[in-house]
């Protein structure tokens, strides 16, 4: 058998035009044309949008006319194909003055350089270093200070964050200096560890690789690419399948819009893009880098703003982009810097008359504004935005994606899943999901409708949802537009997962101290800006203090001392409860959003534990002050079990509206919805009467005993009672409970369990916090 001769590989050339040179790997095509997401992007009138495509073929490369208005020109001559080379000078447009384009050899001193970002023989994405530096002959440090060696202007690096140093057998290692946001080794962070070429030194948005005798920097500007291989998501162990096979490449300051009916897919993808649910299979390369696998070091790359606002309202604009960038920035950052920060992107977004607004006067539109200048603060490169313009009329809606074409404009690549249609015509791609998360369409937004033999996107939407059983998918494959969007249009081959997907919390920017001590000031002042909250802790215990005062009269009596120490349990339950059943729900976005970028999830309960408690103790304090001060309480001897009968009960009834503030929170946490709350709360207080041991003999009753030792006011109620002697004042059968007994053990008991049930709460609330977060988060 004859040996079959294979053909060399066409050689790597550099097309060289005025606004800057390509590198042309003999790996895939290259398309030059109008359109901004073209290889060669050439800005001319007189350029089509789809001009031209070079292509490697057997050891050469060849320049074929897309059918362009103009020509195409290659040494003079108008051409339809031809073979093109080093030397080669090419026109389009115009033979005489149109863009021009000359094909050079790719030098060999910059191309043997590995790039930082990917490898380019096996990516086909090539970096040029931002700088370079001979390597350390003993050490260098890394950070944002201006005392160190090399310095990083970058808000999310260290002032000290790293070092370099060589070691004493030649090679190197990398050292962190107990940074907040890590240092990281071919995408996993570490502490120390050895480096070698070709490895990969992640700092905040940079990236340090060693080549030979230099330390390469490259810094990640926001002109990257996605690309996405094969995501697939099954759920009901595979049964039912929410994405399918879906790919599709994204270029660089590229605004794609994801859209298709309810049920397509949309938001499972996001999560997959995003990291946050990883895909079981498939891959996302972030410019030729395995998203999945280096994720803990390219998450803070990457931002999202959900559907709903991620702010609190009742802040001001500037406020709430300041209580941001406290949680999001290192602990070493001064105020001066992150103030900077928030300026340019108040100025970038174009909110500098309104940051002193609270955010909820502020228009639909520019609210979605501030939710994304809060995530601009770290300078993301990659921009997802679930559903940005729900809710918005048409003009608002076009006012949004507007700021969106300007911040992919601006060097971000930004992708938006929406369900409206009425300003695709600013997006670069469309990418259209029918039922089942398959591609339907993916490509030029101009093009879609005409595709689908449809007028109108109601109709296609309509169609998708009748025709299940139709192939949209196949017929999308089939379609010219799939080779020229999806397979010639992608830079990266394609990459097999090489195994599970093992992603971690993210690393928390500040220490817990520093994030408590900032989540309950911004707390504190959400609290004292939302006057119905103000009026309601501050008039609530005044009222049922004053009820409290109207039934006692002068002092406990039979007629009126069980009845008091009942309205100041349901009083404190109440105040307690009422503080805290909101709190969660109304804020669960907010926090799922800021875990996923470092929160720590016992500081954040804690805070609302400080603040909410003190807040529910000085009410227990109003409470127990204006119904029983001056009261004569008849307490056995004048005295109470351990304390001055008035002091007694009031640390009583503060303990048990703490406990059930608690609670309340364990209610915030269960529920999806903020309307709910109100009639659980009141479920709650008549359930707190009936098991309090006031209205139903509970000692003895089997059942019901036992349910009651979960309800606060058993204890809270018994603990009162023993203090003032209650079977004394009022002798009979239901006050002859061992728990009413005026004595240190059962008052002890009694406060001991309100303590028991408090950290029982506090712990449900915690695992409560767990389930609500993506599985990347949890630990």
């Amino acid at each position: 058998m004859a040996e079959r001769s294979v053909a060399p590989a066409a050689p790597e050339l550099v097309v060289e035009t005025d606004t800057g040179s390509t590198v042309m790997s003999p790996c895939r095509d290259y398309h030059v044309g109008r359109d901004p997401l073209s290889d060669i992007v050439l800005d001319d009138a007189r350029v089509s949008w789809h001009h031209a495509v070079l292509r490697p073929e057997d050891g050469h490369w060849t320049l074929a006319d897309e059918h362009s208005t103009n020509g195409t020109y290659a040494d003079g001559r108008r051409i339809e194909e031809s073979d093109v080379g080093p030397g080669s000078v090419l026109r389009f447009g115009n033979p005489a003055d149109g863009p021009r384009a000359v094909l050079t050899g790719r030098p060999l001193p910059a191309t043997d350089r590995p790039s930082a970002v990917s490898m380019p023989a096996l990516t086909g994405t090539y970096r040029q270093p931002t700088s370079v530096r001979p390597l350390p002959e003993r050490a260098i440090r890394i950070g944002r200070a201006a005392g160190n060696d090399l310095v990083v202007d970058d808000l999310v690096v260290s002032r000290r964050h790293a070092e370099l140093r060589a070691r004493p057998d030649g090679t190197y290692e990398i050292v962190d200096l107990g940074s907040h946001n890590g240092t990281f080794l071919n995408g996993r962070p570490v502490r120390r560890a050895p480096v070698g070429p070709g490895d990969i030194v992640g700092i905040g948005h940079s990236a340090f690789c060693l080549v030979g005798d230099e330390l390469q920097e490259y810094v990640d500007t926001g002109e990257v690419s996605l690309d996405v291989q094969d995501l697939t998501v099954a759920v009901d162990g595979g049964r039912k399948v929410l994405l399918d096979h879906v790919s599709f490449p994204v270029g660089e300051k590229c605004l794609l819009a994801v859209v298709g009916p309810s049920g397509a897919g949309k938001s499972t993808l996001l999560g997959a893009l995003t990291g946050q649910r990883p895909a079981e299979q498939g891959t996302v390369l972030y410019d030729g880098r395995d998203l999945y696998r280096d994720y803990a070091e390219l998450r803070q790359r990457i931002g999202l703003v959900p559907q709903d606002d991620i702010l609190h309202v009742q802040l001001t604009v500037r406020s709430a982009l300041t209580y941001a960038a406290e949680l999001r920035f290192p602990q070493d950052t001064a105020k001066a810097e992150r103030l900077g920060r928030i300026d340019e992107v108040v100025r970038e977004l174009g909110l500098a008359e309104r940051t002193g607004q609270p955010v909820h006067s502020l228009s639909g539109g520019q609210r979605k504004r501030v939710s994304v200048a809060l995530e601009l603060l770290t300078k993301p490169s990659l921009l997802f935005l679930d559903e940005p313009t729900s809710g918005l009329d048409p003009g608002m809606e076009h006012s949004v994606m507007r700021m969106l074409r300007g911040l992919a404009d601006d060097g971000r690549t930004v992708v938006v899943v929406t369900h409206s249609v009425l300003s695709l015509d600013v997006c670069d791609r469309l990418l259209v999901l029918a039922p089942g998360g398959r591609v339907a369409y993916y490509g030029r937004p101009g093009d879609a409708l005409a595709f689908f033999g449809f007028e109108h996107w109601p109709e296609a939407f309509d169609a998708f949802e009748g025709l299940r059983d139709r192939d949209w998918a196949g017929e999308y494959r089939a379609s010219r537009f799939h080779p020229q969007y999806v397979v010639n249009s992608s830079s990266q081959p394609h990459t097999a997962r090489a195994g599970p997907v093992a992603v971690g919390p993210p690393p928390e920017p500040r220490s817990w101290a520093a994030q408590f001590g900032t989540l309950v000031r911004r707390y504190t002042a959400a609290l004292c800006a939302d006057r119905v909250f103000l009026a309601t802790m501050i008039g609530l215990p005044f009222v049922m203090g004053a009820m409290a005062r109207a039934v006692v009269g002068s002092g406990l009596t039979l007629d009126s001392a069980m009845n008091a120490l009942l309205i100041l349990c349901v009083g404190g339950v109440l105040t307690g409860a009422a503080n805290a059943v909101r709190e969660l729900v109304k804020e669960r976005v907010i926090y799922r959003r800021e875990r996923a970028v470092g929160l720590s999830r016992s500081a954040y309960l804690m805070s609302k534990v400080f603040v909410l408690g003190t807040i529910t103790v000085l009410q227990a304090i109003v409470l127990t002050q204006v119904g029983l001060f001056g009261v004569k309480l008849n307490a056995p001897g004048g005295k109470g079990v351990l304390m001055p009968p008035l002091l007694e009960l009031t640390v009583a009834v503060a303990l048990l509206a703490f406990t059930s503030m608690l609670l309340g929170l364990v209610v915030s946490a269960v529920v999806r919805k903020e309307e709910v709350t109100m009639p659980l709360l009141v479920l709650l207080a008549i359930v707190q009467v009936v098991f309090g041991g006031a209205l139903l003999r509970l000692h003895g009753v089997p059942g019901l005993e036992q349910l009651a030792w979960l309800v606060p006011t058993r204890w809270g109620l018994g603990a009162m009672a023993g203090t003032v002697g209650l079977s004394r004042i009022m002798p009979g059968d239901l006050t002859a409970d061992p728990l009413f007994r005026h004595a240190v053990g059962v008052w002890l008991r009694n406060m001991g369990m309100l303590v028991v049930l408090s950290a029982l709460y506090c712990f449900l609330v915690s695992r409560l916090l767990r389930l609500q977060e993506p599985a990347v988060m949890r630990k």
